[in-house]
């Protein structure tokens, strides 16, 4: 059967499913769930995927958000994409215009105090797709036993068996917007003794490497797990998808959770579970938290604070549980952007209603071009050892065009994070008459030494620049440590920003156990960012590997 046939055929069966079709929520609420998840972000779609497998399993997937790839029923999007079976999700090249051409669609409008994607997919549907499998050190110096490297070994192979993934997404084979690459090739292998290799081939390798970005795409489009493993989940009759379902608290008698309370369309219902189900909160790390707290899970002066508001649903304070490790220890990369100029760079700025009509013909007719990347020409890594013994990972990338007051033709982002072993993190603070969820102030540089760590590696990579043409313009090249530690940790366009790659709020071993049942309570589980460590690469695939490996721990237990 021809690719493009059978795109249409899975397309029209999802939209039978779910739009044709739609389960009134009087039926919902008169049917009972093995397995109830909260949340369809990447680790929701495929633990919900996974234990739907088991044909005598009822599996319920909500999500509060609508559609978003044009397959689950999206169809917002510029007006160059009218007569195709694309949204403005399925389109790379559209992945930067989110910030430029927001949509409410899409994005959370009062749910949480952050950025963040409420929408089929989460933030899958949102982000630059970016596919970095994380080192096997990260799992073994910073998960418990039972996910270690060798734990989850299984669950990455079974992820890239079913993920597909590429490092050059654009179907005729050639790499576009390369003057970036090659300008820091020349910067940081030629000059700073970087290693250039293929990124996921040489994963354990995280000092001083250089590389190629890969992505969760294929075929020229944004992949992610709505495009593989839900698509198989919806041919099954025993897994139901239902949008617009806002959970507002899962229901439990002391530590069995029998349901939750959800709206939809402005109803609101209980939807129950079997004598042997469970629930199963992936709705990220800001949104799982604040769950857990309003079902009444958490640290009991939240709590107390809760119940006065009425947000608890009458629930007794002797049926609390108490647990001051739901929200702790708040992740996030801090971020610095640095605008890099030379005379061998050649800026490209995204378009989201006009694009170039060369670029836009390429890629409507042949998945290829400018439009079939996000706009990140390289990406590299480095660590920066200290006195103890320990290791702080470090990441930069060259983005596709400048920021802010730096937007020239010959300017582009060079966006610098801290990753892994870094000491500071927050908590998610309920805030608002409506009590959502946001970060505490405290998530970036509240312990000095990371700051210090992120100086480092800004001034080494400076002092691999002189010859190759390239100057920093929001950041004099001679700083000296101490100085760019002044500069990263200031507020001003370049410095603090929120990378919204929120994890580590219920983390294995003090909120949830380590087959990811909420503590204190027997069918209740968290599988999400929210129980990912602070990773060495951005988390997106980090959090896939966590929700396979968390559907292996939760199959046994329903055995």
């Amino acid at each position: 059967m021809p690719t493009t046939l059978y795109s249409l055929l899975l397309q029209l069966l999802f939209f039978v499913r779910l739009y044709a079709s739609p389960v009134p929520p009087q039926t919902l609420a008169t049917t009972l769930y093995d397995v109830i998840v909260v949340g369809s972000g990447p680790a929701g779609v495929i633990i919900a995927s996974r234990l739907s497998e088991n044909p005598a399993r009822n599996v319920l997937l909500l999500e509060g958000g609508g559609p978003s790839y044009w397959v689950t029923g999206g169809t917002e999007r510029p007006a160059w994409l009218a007569g195709t079976n694309l949204s403005r999700v399925d389109v790379p090249g559209l992945y930067s215009t989110i910030y430029s051409n927001p949509s409410p669609n899409l994005l959370c409008q009062n749910k949480i105090r952050a950025y963040g994607a409420c929408t089929i997919g989460g933030n899958a549907a949102i982000n630059a797709g970016l596919f970095y499998e994380p080192p096997a050190s990260d799992f073994d110096k910073y998960f418990p036993a039972g996910w270690k490297s060798s734990d989850v070994r299984p669950s990455i192979t079974r992820l890239y068996q079913t993920q597909p993934s590429t490092n050059n997404p654009s179907l005729d084979g050639i790499y576009y917007q390369q003057s970036g690459y090659t300008a820091a090739k020349k910067w940081l292998v030629t000059n700073g003794g970087y290693t250039e290799l293929d990124i996921n081939a040489n994963a354990a390798k995280k000092t001083k490497v250089f590389g190629h970005p890969v992505y969760d795409y294929s075929n020229g489009q944004r992949g992610g797990p709505v495009i593989s493993y839900m698509q198989t989940a919806l041919r099954r009759p025993n897994f139901h998808l239902q949008s617009g379902a806002w959970v507002q608290r899962v229901l439990r008698t002391g530590g069995i959770a029998t349901g939750v309370v959800v709206n939809i369309s402005g109803t609101t219902s209980t939807l129950s579970l079997t004598t042997k189900g469970r629930v199963i909160l992936s709705g990220g790390a800001l949104k799982s938290p604040e769950l857990l707290m309003k079902s009444g899970i958490g640290d009991p002066a939240v709590l107390t604070t809760l119940s006065r508001a009425n947000q608890l649903g009458g629930l007794p304070s002797t049926s609390w549980i108490n647990n001051t490790a739901v929200g702790a220890g708040l992740f996030d990369n801090p971020n610095t952007f640095i605008e890099m100029s030379g005379p061998s760079i050649q800026a490209y700025n995204y378009q989201y209603d006009n694009p170039p009509q060369a670029d836009k013909d390429l890629y409507l007719t042949k998945r290829s071009g400018n439009y079939a990347f996000a706009g990140g020409s390289c990406s590299f890594w480095d660590t920066v050892q200290h006195a103890d013994g320990t290791v702080a990972g470090v990441q930069g990338g060259l983005g596709a065009a400048g920021y802010q007051a730096y937007t020239d033709a010959m300017t582009v982002t060079m966006n610098i994070y801290g990753t892994s072993g870094l000491k500071s993190s927050g908590k998610v603070v309920l805030g608002g008459t409506d009590y959502l969820p946001g970060p505490s102030g405290d998530v970036y540089y509240s312990n000095p030494q990371d700051a210090q760590d992120i100086a480092t590696f800004i001034r080494r990579l400076f002092d691999a620049l002189p010859g190759t043409g390239l100057t920093p313009l929001n950041l004099d090249p001679s700083s000296t440590v101490a100085q760019i530690v002044q500069y990263i940790t200031s507020w001003t366009p370049y410095t603090r920003g929120q990378v919204n790659h929120w994890s580590s709020s219920c983390r294995i071993g003090s909120c949830v156990d380590v087959n990811t049942t909420v503590i204190g309570m027997k069918n209740l589980h968290v599988v999400d960012a929210s129980i990912v460590a602070p990773l060495s690469v951005n988390p997106q695939m980090g959090v896939m590997i966590a929700a396979e490996r968390a559907w292996e721990l939760i199959n046994k237990l329903m055995v």
